[in-house]
């Protein structure tokens, strides 16, 4: 079982840059991978990226390449999402994931475990 904490949301304008933390509870924190998804009002909730357990490998939703950057630290149990350039319409509430897949299958399949969203607005 895997528990998950985000921080670093708010409020901030376009163009600006923002770090999104989540924090996992457990032992097991290097055996997942780790994953981004947003949900903007009125939409369905989308995947933005997601790293591999040992942190080599990443993967990105297209909207997000060459702007925002998945890290991890196994030591600390936390894994991160820089915002750079951010836009209008990257406002969301953003959640951590994790499970055990890969960082190209988690985009498109089942996610076992979430953590309750932290909320990203960008304004004009």
């Amino acid at each position: 079982q895997v528990q998950l904490v985000e921080s670093g949301g708010g409020l901030v304008q376009a163009g600006g840059s923002l770090r999104l933390s989540c924090a996992a509870s457990g032992r097991t924190f290097n055996r997942y991978t780790m994953g981004w998804f947003r949900q903007a009002p009125g939409k369905e909730r989308a995947f933005v990226a997601a790293i591999s357990f040992s942190g080599i490998s990443t993967y990105y939703a297209d909207s997000v390449k060459g702007r925002f950057t998945i890290s991890r630290d196994n030591a600390k149990n936390t894994v991160y999402l820089q915002m750079n350039s951010l836009k209008p319409e990257d406002t969301a509430v953003y959640y951590c994931a994790a499970d055990t897949t890969t960082a190209q299958r988690m985009a498109v399949m089942p996610i076992n475990y979430w953590g309750q969203g932290t909320q990203v607005t960008v304004s004009s």
